[in-house]
């Protein structure tokens, strides 16, 4: 699926650092805002332990493993919103974003100078807000404006969606992302078009020092305070650290190295799985002789459009899914004592699947 996620942040916050560790790119790093002109784009993959599991029973020929794309913008300033050319460029890079990542420094490194010249996360943090929410704003201003000369003539639906948007505007008037507005869904809807920038999942990244790899620092207790209102996840990253273990080619050498650390895995795959929930993804698995394969799909999504996600004609054809759940089958050992226990099923064309399912999809076209 074409999903993706936009790290975002203020210049010399370690986002493109951060962002070479989760692609394994070498995109280059710098300290100043709008410094390149293109954003990196990277496929990484999800670790999940499951597939190794499932194929020590089915012993395929290879494993494939879902992946997603991950956007490095580089870093915002200041007026970000008001600038010409390159820095509206990199608002509209968000926009086109399905979650945010917002890196926030939270190291002291005198070589590398902050853009606003202290270390204050929260404040950084704030300055980002506040560049989004204003290009939010502009968007509603100027959809307003339109709606309301709808209104004037007698346009019903235009009047409701004119009343819903003054419900934005003084959300983010009030310094408040457009995600915590306090609408329902059907309402929200009246807003969907203009994909406002502060409506995106966001999860935190806080970019420490290696000595606060394991034992957080106090920028990072500050982020935590500041953000514990939001429905969110805060997650800790030695940028540099990480990178070391990445250039580490031996798995043997890397697991040392973390053992060393007081670290059980590189927190980048941590980073990985949470961007792949804050997507609001699912992973389904087919499995056989020429390879064990985890499916990416949206949560909710039916066996059919699970099926489209391999191919189309399977949708267009589907008769049913053959199901096994990943805890079964990993119990009994394979898909015969599954059948025998009980734990294969079938199912129809409104199943809705599960993480973890196996699945095998009957199909005719």
């Amino acid at each position: 699926m074409s999903l993706n996620c936009g790290i975002i942040g203020l210049a010399s916050s370690g986002k493109t650092t951060i962002f070479n560790c989760l692609s394994k790119a070498k995109a280059q790093t710098s300290k100043y805002a709008f410094s390149s002109n293109k954003s990196n784009i990277g496929i990484i993959k999800v670790p999940d332990d499951r597939l190794i599991l499932i194929d020590n029973l089915i012993h395929s020929a290879k494993i494939v493993h879902a992946t997603i794309e991950i956007i490095d913008i580089p870093g915002l300033s200041k007026s970000s919103n008001t600038g010409e050319g390159i820095g509206n460029k990199f608002l509209s890079d968000i926009r086109n974003t399905d979650a945010l990542i917002h890196v926030l420094r939270c190291f002291e490194n005198e070589s590398v100078p902050h853009i606003e010249g202290s270390i204050d996360p929260v404040r950084d943090k704030e300055i980002v807000d506040f560049e989004l929410q204003i290009k939010d704003l502009e968007s509603i201003y100027k959809k307003l404006v339109k709606l309301e000369k709808l209104t004037k003539i007698g346009d019903k639906d235009a009047k409701k969606a004119y009343e819903i948007l003054l419900v934005y505007k003084e959300h983010l008037e009030s310094m408040k992302p457009a995600r915590t507005v306090p609408l329902d869904e059907t309402s929200r809807k009246y807003a969907s078009d203009l994909f406002l920038l502060t409506d995106k999942p966001v999860l935190y990244v806080c970019n420490v020092n290696d000595d606060a790899a394991v034992i957080e620092n106090n920028y990072v207790k500050k982020v935590k305070e500041a953000v514990k209102a939001e429905d969110t996840e805060v997650i800790v990253i030695a940028g540099v650290l990480e990178s070391d273990i990445a250039e580490l080619e031996s798995e043997d050498d890397r697991n040392m190295f973390l053992k060393e650390i007081g670290l059980e895995e590189p927190a980048i795959n941590k980073l990985i799985r949470s961007a792949y929930k804050l997507l609001n993804l699912r992973t389904f698995f087919t499995a056989g002789p020429k390879e064990v394969k985890a499916w990416t799909i949206k949560a909710g999504m039916t066996a059919p459009e699970a099926a489209r996600t391999i191919h189309s004609d399977i949708e267009r054809g589907f008769i049913r899914a053959e199901v096994m759940k990943f805890n079964d089958f990993i119990t009994l050992g394979s898909e015969q004592a599954c059948k025998e226990a009980g734990k294969f099923y079938i199912e129809g064309k409104n199943y809705i699947v599960e993480d973890g399912d196996i699945l095998h999809f009957r199909f005719n076209v």
